[in-house]
């Protein structure tokens, strides 16, 4: 029998869009001799919808179109899809009134629904919000016919077990300990099923994936047991998803995989002889989606990443790629300082959507420097994008006529310098309003943690690209990059794509005479780690200390870190790359006084 793994991007509350994106994906794998479809989690209405299951409509719609979904499969093939379905008991026992379900679809109607039993309340997670758990976990079979030595055909009902994302994430001898009370892998396996499923919206997280096939592995040797994982692949909001679906033997082998940061379609086989998943003899021709036309060959092995940095990349790419298309834009446009990040950002949206739809801006001050600017032209070069320039003195000067009583007797600071950054910021979204293009605002996770980026000036945009991307691994992509590019035999760009000068001069704001970013913050590498230990693994500023940091300087980045939160709270939605970013997981008071050991 062959089961058919659809790793989809859909697009939140487009019932019909996404029904579709199913519908095709079923007809492909009809096509490939499949009897079983699965997809990911929630995949009718994409992961995560958030508020709109407030909307009792919008669940309603759902269930018409899960309706006639059914309606339209083709009868040969069997589908699980990803949907949402009311708790009717609700109103009289109490509960939340939503189950975040796995409906499925076979001969024309839904025939079972299955509901998450776990629900995730940590990080970018708020599913006890809207979802009342399941009570019990849940298999169903499928007839399927096999071949016997004697050449007769015998009949199997294989009883398959399906599990919904967080489901699968709670084996206590591979963690160490439980998170929730039941543990639905275990459940099913006593209940002598023959085969695992899990559909799944799991977020993006730079090495998470090693940790999944690990977590996934040990779970198919635990329980002597195949196992089929299929992922949401895309970008929502700041969230985005990787897919790098997977297909697992009883023993943890792979034996199918899916790309990562792409859609796809893989099949795999479950051997009757040996009640295992083996190889499928034929891949199929892939999985054709509108936002990836070219993602059209699919392969029972797909290499992943061979690094983080390129890991990183991927994801950035599509994360800028799914939040123009699905946010109804088609162009962009970048303040190109002649600095790194802007470069990078620059890089990715050319990557994204094309070079001829990237339009760089340079705006420079009496500060600005010969190089800054001859580096942002030979960077747009390089990429093939158009550039316009827009020197901002006399615009200053009409600020500083304008303020002169106000500020009479003041010498000149921080508020003169952040009034460049807000003339920048206004032309570049007078750009965007004009022309309808999205503006990508060019901010690290350095800056944006001790609030070294100014409000209304650099921190304007739509999407902050690299929001979550630290300084020191800022300069690490752009260095891949620049040696990836040495090994394409066809590639339009110039070598190096980011100028060496950008690469090597000392960072700067450049909104002063002879300004480096560390007359006021810590040398980066410096500064990473001492924010990566406060931020993303929580340590004390004591720990921090004893770790080896200069006390003062643990003291006032954690001082900034704190200060900045009001800024953050304004910012544009960032793309997610780590397990701890400034996002929709992170929930930090702005007025607060925090004492600190």
């Amino acid at each position: 029998m062959k089961i058919a793994l659809a790793q989809l991007n859909p697009i939140i509350g487009d019932l019909h869009g996404n029904a579709a994106n199913i519908l095709a994906a079923a007809q492909a794998a009809v096509g490939q001799g499949a009897n079983l479809l699965i997809t990911p989690e929630l995949s009718l209405c994409g992961y995560p919808p958030r508020d709109l299951l407030m909307d009792r409509n919008f669940v309603k719609d759902m269930a018409i179109a899960l309706e006639q979904l059914a309606q339209l499969l083709p009868s040969t093939i069997a589908v699980l899809v990803g949907t949402v379905e009311f708790n009717t008991s609700a109103h009289h026992a109490g509960g939340k009134p939503l189950f975040n379900s796995a409906a499925l679809l076979h001969h024309g109607k839904v025939q079972e629904v299955f509901h998450k039993r776990l629900l995730p309340t940590y990080d970018v997670f708020d599913e006890d919000r809207y979802f009342e758990p399941g009570a019990s976990s849940n298999f169903f079979t499928l007839q399927i016919h096999a071949i016997a030595p004697e050449a007769s055909v015998a009949n199997y009902a294989l009883r398959i077990g399906v599990t919904i994302c967080e489901d699968i994430w709670n084996d206590e001898r591979f963690w160490g300990r439980r998170s929730y009370a039941d543990n639905p892998v275990a459940d099913l396996a006593e209940q002598e099923v023959d085969l695992l499923l899990n559909l799944s919206a799991s977020p993006y997280a730079v090495g998470k994936q090693k940790l999944r096939e690990a977590m996934l592995k040990h779970s198919a040797i635990a329980h002597k047991l195949p196992l089929i994982y299929v992922n949401q692949v895309g970008a929502n909001d700041d969230l985005i998803f990787d897919g790098s679906s997977l297909a697992l033997n009883a023993k943890g082998e792979c034996v199918a995989n899916a790309r990562a940061f792409d859609t796809d379609l893989v099949t795999v086989e479950f051997d009757i002889a040996t009640m295992d998943l083996v190889p499928s003899e034929s891949f199929g021709n892939g999985l054709t989606n509108s936002l990836s036309p070219e993602s059209s060959f699919s392969s029972p092995f797909i290499a992943p990443p061979k690094c983080e940095d390129e890991e990183i990349w991927e994801a950035l790419v599509l994360g800028v790629r799914d939040y123009v298309y699905k946010c109804g834009f088609k162009k962009v446009v970048i303040g190109l300082s002649g600095g790194i990040d802007s470069a990078l950002v620059a890089a990715i949206a050319t990557a994204a959507i094309g070079k001829e739809n990237v339009l760089g801006v340079l705006m420079p001050s009496p500060y600005s420097s010969d190089h800054s600017i001859t580096d942002a032209l030979e960077l747009a070069q390089n990429l093939g994008i158009e550039t316009h320039t827009i020197p901002i003195q006399a615009m200053m000067s009409a600020f500083d006529r304008s303020l002169a009583d106000l500020f009479e007797g003041t010498d000149n600071g921080i508020a003169e310098e952040n009034l460049q950054s807000r003339i920048r910021g206004s032309l570049l979204m007078a750009i965007a309003n004009k022309f309808g293009h999205l503006l990508l605002s060019t901010g690290n996770k350095s800056e944006m943690s001790v609030g070294y980026c100014t409000l209304y000036g650099d921190m304007n945009g739509g999407l902050a690209a690299i929001a979550d991307v630290p300084k020191t691994r800022v300069y690490s992509i752009c260095e891949w990059l620049n040696l990836r590019s040495q090994e394409l035999e066809d590639n339009s760009y110039h070598v190096p794509i980011i100028p060496v000068h950008i690469l090597t001069k000392p960072p700067s704001a450049e909104l002063k005479p002879d300004q480096v970013d560390q007359d006021s913050l810590p040398p980066y590498d410096i500064l990473d780690d001492i924010l990566k230990r406060l931020v993303s693994d929580r340590d004390s500023i004591a720990d921090i200390i004893a770790a080896g940091h200069e006390p003062a300087t643990v003291e006032r980045v954690a001082q900034l870190l704190r200060r900045a939160e009001f800024k953050r709270r304004q910012a544009a939605p960032g793309l997610k790359i780590t397990d701890r970013a400034f996002g929709s997981g992170w929930r930090m008071p702005i007025a607060s006084k925090i004492s600190t050991p």
